[in-house]
């Protein structure tokens, strides 16, 4: 652009009449007139404007992204698929002595009406090593399990204060409590309509949550009936003992103020679940043997309740993570 400017001068120059040899010494003249007002001196006067220039052209030419992480990671997922994360090698535990679950020394007797079995639970205190399996579950919980317990425990008592989540814990159990003898009498075949009793108010929604299950549920064997373990040396007590659509199962029944419609929510109770029907397999009470299990999940607000249904094959390798936990506990 300079060199173009003296170009346009020494021509202008030329063309006045001037030699060549005496344009350098017009060449200190201003091209503007010096007799005009002075203008005002503006603000940018003292910007670098080659400097600005070059940063403009620089800009301008460059090609700008519109990129944002997310699209770069859909991109890359394009281009390479999707991103694998390093996970530390587990190896996958095995017991060091695995119990069968079933019992072949006991058939699958069809079902006779009669009366219910209801086995008592014995504590043996010459035997203190017999612990329950809702004790033993508690005291191995997994620690990711344990940590968001506490950090809901503390939550709720940030909410309630010490005194009320002792008062919604007992409220928690009285219902459960309530909500098992309303189930546990609808399906008492020994109930005459004389003698049904009102569903107490607080678990009418829970009744009524869990009306579509009972309707499949035919059959009743065993309820609130205690089980135990002759080799392991373990017992509990089993809700219901019952066909459901044509399979005996162990019937485990909960309640719970949040969906669980996938059996992943249901934590340890799967576990709970192969246990019973590992003790009941065993014990000498029960001259059948049980190969499925249901975990039966009720709602307060009337919800329809989530019924897991596990077979044999399923529930296999519960019973395998359940021996593990056993020998956990005996090594506390």
């Amino acid at each position: 652009m300079e060199v173009l400017k003296l170009l346009i001068r020494r021509n202008s120059v030329r063309s006045m009449g001037f030699r060549s040899g005496q344009f350098s010494r017009l060449e200190s003249f201003s091209t503007s007139c010096q007799w005009r007002t002075r203008k005002k001196v503006s603000q940018y006067s003292t910007v670098d404007t080659e400097r600005y220039s070059s940063l403009v052209r620089t800009v301008m030419s460059s090609k700008t992204s519109s990129q944002t992480p997310s699209s770069i990671e859909d991109e890359d997922y394009q281009l390479y698929g999707p991103v694998i994360r390093s996970r530390p090698p587990s190896q996958h535990k095995v017991p060091k002595i695995l119990h069968p679950l079933l019992n072949h020394a006991k058939s699958h007797s069809k079902y006779v009406p009669g009366p219910l079995t209801r086995v008592m639970l014995q504590k043996d205190s010459s035997k203190p090593s017999r612990a329950s399996v809702t004790r033993i579950l508690q005291k191995t919980m997994p620690p990711e399990q344990a940590f968001y317990l506490e950090r809901w425990k503390r939550r709720m008592i940030a909410e309630l204060g010490e005194d009320g989540f002792k008062e919604y814990t007992l409220n928690i159990f009285k219902q459960g409590k309530l909500f098992h003898a309303a189930v546990e009498e609808t399906l008492t075949p020994e109930t005459s309509p004389e003698e049904d009793m009102e569903c107490p108010s607080e678990v009418a929604g829970y009744m009524e949550s869990v009306s579509h299950v009972l309707n499949d549920i035919t059959g009743v064997r065993a309820l609130e009936s205690a089980v135990h373990h002759s080799t392991l040396q373990y017992l509990g007590i089993v809700d219901c003992v019952a066909q459901y659509r044509d399979s005996l199962c162990v019937i485990d029944w909960k309640t719970s103020e949040k969906p669980k419609p996938f059996l992943h929510n249901t934590y340890d109770n799967p576990l709970q679940v192969a246990a019973y029907i590992g003790a009941l397999n065993s014990d000498s009470n029960y001259s059948y043997q049980v190969e499925n299990g249901l975990i039966v999940v009720a709602y307060k607000d009337g919800s329809p309740a989530h019924a897991h249904f596990l077979n044999t094959e399923q529930i296999k390798p519960f019973w395998e993570k359940w021996l593990l936990r056993l020998e956990e506990y005996a090594d506390k």
